[in-house]
């Protein structure tokens, strides 16, 4: 429910509402009156038109908490003394908190991986598929039925394989990376990798879309690039004249010797 500002209920019996003193009381017994600010106001914890049950909130003064506020629920009973069911220090809007938790799985990255760790692959991941039901390429006709027939039959290769979804993740990734077109260095590239001569093709379906650099004076020898990735060391990269090395002079022997410095 919204916050609202309080109001004291105009009817003869007391509401929450309208405790507000006895809530900053109860409060102030439990926190000191130091740390207790302005009445902020106050949310309706019950069914719309009960009131019975509210949440008052304060201010919160205390050094360190700027942007927090007390919350005080409480139950107001015709007849009764307010009863305090809740008091605890919640932010707000404007305070300064944690990060939302993230799992360690999901905070792994590329490169994280050390020597000797171990990263298990749940049994349910979306990314893989048995390789006797889809074949080593679900998106490969071929590959499918030959691959089928061996693990059924002589229970060889793969247990699992890449599913769609682990194909379509990687292909994200790949393109969207360090070796996409969108890059620094493939912006200013003069021509893309499909063009190049160090461009090793792979199989299957990601084939169309990406291939491995095998320039060793490249940046991404030995990984995978987007066909329309690209970089200075293309294959048929040629120099302007104006950037080519400016030729040396003619080497001058000299044949200045002392005989001849005393003819002078």
């Amino acid at each position: 429910m919204s916050l609202v500002s309080s109001q004291v209920s105009q009817t003869d019996e007391p509401t929450g509402v309208g405790a507000v003193d006895a809530a900053r009381t109860a409060l102030i017994e439990e926190v000191g009156s130091a740390d207790v600010g302005a009445h902020l106001g106050h949310v309706v914890e019950g069914p719309a038109g009960d009131d019975a049950v509210v949440t008052h909130l304060f201010a919160c003064e205390r050094a360190g908490y700027v942007g927090w506020h007390w919350s005080v629920t409480l139950v107001q009973l015709p007849g009764e003394t307010p009863t305090i069911d809740e008091l605890v220090l919640i932010p707000g809007d404007r305070a300064i908190v944690a990060p939302a938790w993230v799992p360690y799985r999901d905070r792994i990255q590329p490169g994280d991986l050390s020597p000797g760790d171990l990263l298990p692959v749940a049994d349910d991941d979306p990314r893989l598929v048995p390789t006797y039901a889809f074949g080593d390429d679900p998106l490969d006709a071929d590959a499918k039925a030959q691959v089928r027939q061996v693990a059924q039959e002589l229970g060889l290769g793969r247990v699992r394989t890449l599913s769609i979804e682990g194909l379509d993740g990687a292909a994200q990734r790949w393109y969207a990376g360090q070796a996409g077109p969108a890059a620094p260095v493939a912006q200013s590239a003069p021509h893309h990798c499909y063009s190049c001569g160090f461009l090793v093709r792979i199989s299957g379906s990601l084939g169309a879309s990406f291939g491995v650099c095998a320039n060793g004076d490249a940046n991404d020898d030995g990984r995978v690039v987007s066909m329309d990735h690209g970089c200075g060391a293309h294959s048929e990269v040629r120099l302007a004249k104006k950037h080519e090395p400016k030729p040396l002079p003619e080497p001058v022997v000299d044949e200045l010797t002392l005989d001849l410095l005393e003819t002078f």
